[in-house]
């Protein structure tokens, strides 16, 4: 069983869910005081304690998101899991959350719960979901592997960007004329790994190395020793077989960093 919270932006106004907030006003209790008294081991679970830990992860959570300095507005719902029923834990006057080091809220995670007054330390963990809304787009028709996208075949909406591990594409130059990786869904959002750059060509071809310094500019014919796509790192070997790296800028052209 889950409880929900959530948090919005810009303004990072952290909000609970109605539910934990009634339980919040039936504790009799205010946030500040909530967040002074961490609660004792006989109120873990309890609708009071999850409201606690509601309003503790929407400020962790905020925290987080502000962190990253994402140039879009974002909100989170958090589901607050429950403690393994099996847990036998030693009585406890105050029980105080915290982030395990490392501690990524988003998409599934946890969080940590240590008794700090009592006969018998322990630390137990928490397990929670925190998925993040945000800008993106998703396709409104059917794209078939390698076909060029344009601005009609997708739209902008609210998505899920914690449901995969690929990042979501915010704005059309992200997407917009490149080519589907593999076949897509109507209504799929659009991430990478599922466009990549067009093709620009094959292995074998000939193209021209372009090496460029303060003032001057040298070139030089090579073959490509795989396929380029614009944007890309592909090998040249040129007439010497002296083999080099460079990225690709269009059907004929590599430029080599000196």
């Amino acid at each position: 069983m889950f409880c929900s919270a959530s948090s919005s932006t810009p303004r990072w106004r952290q909000t609970v869910s109605a539910g934990l907030a009634a339980a919040a006003l039936l504790w009799g209790a205010g946030v500040a005081q909530a967040q002074s008294t961490p609660p004792a081991a006989a109120e873990l679970g309890s609708a009071p304690w999850r409201a606690q830990i509601g309003q503790w992860l929407n400020g962790e959570v905020g925290q987080q998101l502000r962190k990253g300095a994402l140039p879009v507005p974002l909100r989170a719902d958090i589901e607050v899991g429950t403690l393994d029923s099996r847990l036998r834990l030693a009585p406890c006057q105050r029980v105080e959350p915290h982030l395990p080091p490392g501690t990524r809220l988003w998409g599934r995670s946890r969080i940590g719960l240590r008794c700090t007054e009592g006969p018998v330390p322990w630390n137990v963990f928490l397990p929670i979901y925190v998925r993040v809304w945000g800008p993106g787009w998703v396709l409104r028709r059917p794209v078939a592997p390698g076909e060029t996208l344009t601005a009609e075949h997708a739209e902008p909406t609210e998505v899920e960007w914690t449901a995969h591990r690929d990042s979501v594409l915010v704005a059309p130059k992200d997407w917009v004329g490149l080519e589907a990786a593999r076949g897509l869904a109507a209504g799929q959002v659009l991430r990478t790994g599922l466009v990549r750059a067009p093709h620009a060509f094959g292995m074998g071809s000939v193209v021209r190395v372009r090496v460029e310094g303060q003032g001057f500019t040298l070139t030089a014919t090579a073959e490509a020793l795989g396929d380029g796509r614009v944007g890309e790192s592909v090998r040249v070997r040129l007439a010497n077989r002296r083999v080099l790296t460079g990225t690709v800028v269009d059907a004929q052209t590599v430029s080599v960093p000196l």
